[in-house]
């Protein structure tokens, strides 16, 4: 009689097989060890979610794509963080994505947990064609308003992409850019991965610089809210008065003044 291979040998092979038509998955499927059925059983889970993940890439891809069908070489996605915030700058990114990108479980920034951001930011870093920041500190945010300085922030961001963008596509902000072809998307953050991989990096800088100033300041829990108006940023305000990043223009900083 044949010794089978142990389960351990089992799942280490199932770990090289990438199609649901490898022989091994139906050589396995007649052995009625509990073990493999269960390694069977994780494999086809893993299989499915990746193809999950794989069709939320085609299906975020859909603008870059129509752009691409147009012999546009180098297609950008714009997004902004920190609008809402009390405190710190606002931060704004570019991406350049290559047209053959694979990457996958990229999503609008605010749906994904601080682990699963870290890891895509290392990954959008490592593939991406280019890449720009731009950040508006509290001062310009006071005197121009929130608003223009969002734009200005973008602005930056394009500009410092090498090589330049000929398409530009923007998460609800109407801006203009010589030399590029622009489209606005509202919710683009949730259309476009573009976008998306841009609000990744623009969070995930922002939150490190908040992360940051909370050791400057401290008693407005800048590491937890990164300048937003919680319950203890609002006691903290109010207990210590504003600290040099708070925007003055912001009513609840206004009011502590």
């Amino acid at each position: 009689m044949t010794n089978k291979p142990s389960i351990a040998a089992i799942k280490a092979q199932l770990a090289n097989v990438s199609a649901p038509t490898d022989p091994l998955l139906l050589e396995y499927a007649n052995d009625e060890r509990k073990g493999v059925q269960q390694a069977l059983a994780q494999w086809h889970r893993r299989h499915q979610a990746l193809k999950a993940l794989e069709l939320k890439r085609e299906e975020m891809w859909l603008y870059e794509t129509e752009f691409i069908a147009k012999n546009y070489a180098y297609i950008a996605g714009v997004d902004e963080v920190g609008r809402g915030p009390l405190a710190g700058p606002v931060v704004a990114a570019a991406v350049i994505l290559p047209q053959n990108t694979k990457l996958t479980g990229i999503d609008d920034s605010k749906k994904l947990s601080y682990d699963k951001k870290q890891a895509m930011y290392k990954a959008i870093k490592a593939e991406a064609i280019a890449i720009g920041v731009g950040i508006i500190d509290e001062k310009t945010i006071d005197a121009v308003n929130i608003y223009e300085a969002t734009k200005l922030a973008m602005s930056d961001a394009l500009a410092q992409l090498d090589p330049q963008p000929d398409a530009v596509l923007i998460d609800a902000m109407p801006l203009k850019y010589e030399n590029a072809q622009i489209l606005s998307i509202i919710k683009g953050d949730q259309k476009s991965l573009s976008i998306a991989a841009a609000s990744i990096i623009a969070k995930v800088i922002r939150d490190e610089m908040m992360t940051e100033y909370a050791k400057t300041y401290p008693g407005y829990d800048f590491e937890h809210n990164f300048g937003y108006g919680t319950a203890k940023h609002l006691a903290g305000l109010e207990a210590q008065g504003a600290c040099p990043i708070h925007r003055r223009s912001f009513s609840p900083v206004k009011n502590v003044l």
